[in-house]
């Protein structure tokens, strides 16, 4: 039997990619930047931008402040009905940008005073040059967006970090039991390592191109060939980068003009604002897995939540969820980050529109680090160090002694003291304090060690044998 295929109207429920559908309520804030009418919104802005610069510069008439508020406003109050409106223009166009083009000349044609500027709209541009500062701008807003969560996924592991810092740890190298840590200096480590990166993002820029076909602005100068038109680009790019998408909004991911380009910019910059997100996003799926296997270890538990269910057959599951949803999701935002980093800078010859469709995806691979960080920031909200779980595998594992033993051993002068320690402990079932007490009183008759030493050694023990784990 054949199915019927309906036409709905997209909402959530209907959405093909769970960013627009299951996760919408996570994602929606980057419908401002990322989304089809984002995308249109900010061509526009820049199409209104290019035609106030050149009347700055007197290359066209002199815009009056009412004529600039009027176009301004047009930007401002953007509206669902103009992107149809565009949409519409498309179909016939089968050209996006030319379709915003011929928008806002029909827009001038029927005002008053400014009908007489519609032939300047896009002069001297190219598609490219609307485009790529357009997804500057989108860049720029969800930039702005990750570093605000990351900024609250740092301040929860700090929390976490300077709470338990006192906390001694069973340390795990190679998943066996290792010299003992802090819960603190673990969560610390990963606080630097994320703060180096959020440091790395907030310096980040981005170079935009502004030069014509093919990046020599050939057509500005066959018509107006006294004119330094990269000058006058680098300024125009100048002024785009001070103009506030969100008003009172600090400005960051700063845009360079690139004055050596073909159609389209190289995409260096997008590589290495990718490869700092991809970074970032490696060391939370890191402390992620971590978390993950803390939790199953029973060092961390995990706050009940009323009414939650973990399984639909084992009552009594709390499931570490979020973390693993932050691991997936921010996967999937970096297997995209790879591609961007590995296609965008390739393009052929002048220019081939295989970068098109590719950089139309960069909504969805901030969506899906959205996700997780929202997730692992829930998920450090649900847990709380397990202390008796803690002391108790420090107190099964008193053989992790044996390396601060062998070592005072050896600065005693005890030769071989390595290879008696491993005979004594390496692959022993249990060694308990008892066991190893026994162990460090016989060792030192045999060597006929010093009261002193001998007390040095017997003070040992898994919960204070951590080394300096001091930070600020």
């Amino acid at each position: 039997m054949e199915t019927k295929q309906v036409d709905f109207e997209l909402s959530p429920g209907l959405a093909i990619s769970p960013i627009d559908g299951r996760y919408h309520d996570k994602t929606k804030e980057l419908a401002f930047f990322f989304s089809e009418f984002a995308l249109m919104r900010f061509r526009f802005l820049i199409e209104i931008m290019w035609l106030l610069f050149l009347s700055s510069i007197g290359l066209i008439r002199r815009i009056t402040p009412l004529e600039k508020d009027f176009l301004l406003s047009f930007y401002q109050h953007f509206s669902e009905a103009h992107y149809e409106m565009i949409k519409e223009i498309e179909k016939t166009t089968n050209h996006d940008v030319n379709a915003v083009v011929r928008f806002l000349q029909q827009i001038l044609e029927g005002h008053k005073t400014l009908f007489d500027l519609s032939e300047f709209v896009h002069i001297g541009l190219t598609s490219e040059d609307v485009n790529n500062t357009a997804f500057a701008f989108m860049l720029r807003g969800g930039v702005k967006t990750l570093l605000d969560w990351y900024e609250g996924v740092l301040y929860s592991l700090r929390l976490q970090a300077l709470g338990n810092r006192t906390v001694a740890l069973l340390a795990h190298t190679h998943g066996q039991p290792a010299s003992p840590t802090t819960v603190g200096w673990e969560v610390n480590v990963f606080c630097e390592r994320l703060m180096k990166k959020y440091i790395k993002l907030r310096k980040s820029t981005l170079f935009v191109k502004f030069g014509g076909a093919t990046g020599g602005h050939n057509a500005l100068y066959a018509a107006w060939p006294k004119v330094n038109w990269r000058v006058y680009s680098q300024k125009f790019i100048g002024r785009l980068n001070r103009f506030e998408v969100v008003k009172g909004e600090k400005i960051i991911l700063p845009f360079v003009y690139n004055p050596y380009s073909t159609q389209i910019d190289d995409h260096d910059t997008y590589v290495e604002l990718f490869s700092t997100i991809h970074g970032t996003n490696s060391i939370l799926i890191d402390f992620s897995r971590d978390m993950w296997t803390y939790i199953s270890m029973q060092v961390f538990s995990q706050k009940p939540k009323e009414g939650e269910t973990g399984s639909s057959t084992m009552p009594h599951k709390i499931n570490p969820i979020d973390f693993e949803n932050t691991e997936g999701n921010l996967g999937i935002a970096n297997a995209l980050f790879d591609h961007f980093r590995n296609k965008l800078p390739i393009s052929r010859l002048q220019r081939d529109l295989t970068d098109s469709t590719v950089i139309r995806n960069f909504g969805t691979a901030f969506g899906h680090t959205l996700i997780g960080l929202k997730s692992l920031k829930k998920g450090l909200g649900k847990v709380e160090v397990n202390k008796e779980q803690i002391r108790l595998m420090l107190e099964r594992n008193w053989a992790v002694l044996a390396e601060p033993i062998q070592i005072i051993l050896r600065r005693e002068g005890v030769k071989k003291s390595y290879d008696l320690l491993k005979d004594l402990t390496r692959g022993k079932k249990e060694i308990t304090k008892e066991n190893m007490q026994d162990l460090i009183t016989q060792i030192v008759l045999d060597s006929e060690l010093s009261e002193k030493v001998a007390q040095e050694l017997l003070a040992l023990t898994p919960e204070n044998y951590i080394g300096n784990r001091d930070f600020e």
